[in-house]
């Protein structure tokens, strides 16, 4: 069963291009992951002020298993500010974990 990791984000004001930019800037990392399906970083619009990073696994074995490698640790290591000359972007973080028990995708010729 797949399942999803949300990592909810508190990012003060003035920080939020700089989230942007660490991220861009560790493309890659998760992607070579075992079970890794899908990465996503979703900028509020309206309804909240905290930005959400969202992460698809084959299953949940899987996303413990890439949470437990020194590739999220390094990673996760600059995102924090724990490198050189650098301060944190986010504040504070939560995760919401699912597992997925129905998904659709878009019919062929839907539209047409």
């Amino acid at each position: 069963m797949a399942y999803v990791a949300i990592n909810v984000l508190t990012v003060p004001e003035g920080r939020a291009e700089v989230l942007e930019q660490r991220f861009a800037a560790r493309a890659g990392s998760v992607e070579r992951a075992p079970g890794f399906e899908r990465f996503e970083l979703l900028r509020p619009v309206s309804g909240t002020e905290s930005y959400l990073v969202y992460t698809r696994w084959r299953s949940r074995a899987d996303f413990e298993a890439w949470t437990a490698s020194q590739s999220f640790t390094a990673g996760h290591a600059q995102a924090s500010g724990r490198g050189p000359e650098q301060t944190p972007a986010a504040t504070g973080s939560t995760i919401w974990a699912f597992d997925v028990v129905q998904t659709a995708d878009p019919r062929v010729g839907a539209g047409d």
